[in-house]
C-alpha cells in the first residue's frame, strides 16, 4: 500500500484560519464549569483583539478596543 501524500505550496496553507483559545479554559479547576460556547466566545474575542493590535485601535489609558 502506498502512502501518498499531498502538500501546500505558496499561500495555500493560509487557506485554514484558527481561532486560538487558551488551553487555561480547559485546565483550570475554577474555569471547568464555563461552557463551550463562552470558551469559542473568548477565542473570537482574542482574535478580534489582534486586528485591533495590528490598526492601533487603543482608549486614553492604552486599553486595546474590541
Amino acid at each position: 500500500m502506498e502512502l501518498k501524500s499531498d502538500y501546500y505550496y505558496g499561500n495555500e496553507a493560509e487557506q485554514y484560519i484558527f481561532y486560538r483559545i487558551p488551553k487555561i479554559l480547559f485546565t483550570e479547576p475554577h474555569l471547568k464549569k464555563m461552557s463551550n460556547d463562552t470558551r469559542v466566545l473568548y477565542g473570537l474575542m482574542l482574535d478580534r483583539m489582534g486586528l485591533s493590535i495590528k490598526n492601533n485601535w487603543r482608549d486614553e489609558d492604552n486599553k486595546i478596543y474590541i
